[in-house]
């Protein structure tokens, strides 16, 4: 099973892959349920979380159900239990939409909800994140989860995202980091697909980011706060909801 997520990863292309997982999803969810662990994000429980990873694969960490990881799991409990983004009216810009979340933030009546990406299929606006065709000011809430490791002027990326920010909202901006490492790692001289994924954590990543990460993030203006939200949780539940212990949510606002 490892070995055949891992081929699938690194050979087929992720729109493709998103457009397959509609197909795989419900036969995974129906032989895999349970009752030892659990997705927040639909209630959902099982014997069992499929691997995942394109380099290093990591056990028990995908939901058969909503196709999260440890990532979108924690990041949908401390929306939930920590803001008012299920409640209030937002203006919310979503980059590179997640599956675990596409259909059930397009669902809630309290968001105005603004999806984009240069590739993804669920993208409503196909944009460079480099040059996003919104206005100053523009969004309340903004998620960009996994996509500045991908970019290679990512300066440029998180002063768009600072631009397009309103003053009164705030930002979510997770990234694959290295919490040992003091500063980010690029190398733009490997190139072979393998040797990336080997290095990099993934084919398709152009860094590895170090702590270094959210002090950049403060030089392009923004206030950051390292959220460390399994702190919060009882090991009971990080091993319920399969989470990474230690993991920090970079929760960002305009100043």
């Amino acid at each position: 099973m490892k070995k055949l997520f891992k081929f699938i990863l690194n050979i087929i292309p992720r729109p493709i892959l998103i457009r397959l997982s509609y197909l795989i999803r419900p036969i995974l969810a129906f032989f895999l349920k349970g009752d030892k662990y659990t997705d927040p994000i639909d209630g959902k429980s099982f014997k069992s979380f499929l691997p995942y990873g394109y380099g290093k694969q990591r056990n028990n960490v995908l939901s058969p159900s909503t196709l999260s990881l440890e990532r979108h799991r924690l990041l949908w409990l401390y929306l939930k239990n920590e803001t008012n983004f299920f409640s209030a009216n937002h203006k919310v810009l979503h980059f590179a939409p997640e599956q675990a979340f596409y259909k059930r933030l397009r669902k809630m009546k309290n968001l105005n909800y603004v999806t984009t990406d240069l590739n993804s299929p669920l993208a409503d606006v196909k944009a460079d994140i480099c040059n996003l065709p919104f206005k100053d000011n523009e969004f309340d809430i903004i998620l960009c989860n996994h996509v500045l490791e991908h970019i290679p002027d990512d300066t440029k990326a998180m002063q768009e995202l600072y631009r397009v920010l309103k003053p009164s909202g705030f930002g979510v901006f997770q990234i694959p980091q290295d919490l040992k490492r003091d500063k980010t790692f690029e190398d733009n001289l490997i190139i072979d697909r393998k040797e990336r994924a080997k290095i990099f954590g993934q084919y398709d990543h152009v860094r590895i980011y170090g702590r270094d990460y959210f002090e950049k993030l403060r030089n392009i203006g923004f206030k950051v706060e390292e959220v460390d939200y399994t702190a919060k949780l009882s090991e009971a539940d990080i091993t319920k909801y399969c989470l990474a212990k230690g993991e920090i949510i970079p929760v960002v606002y305009k100043n």
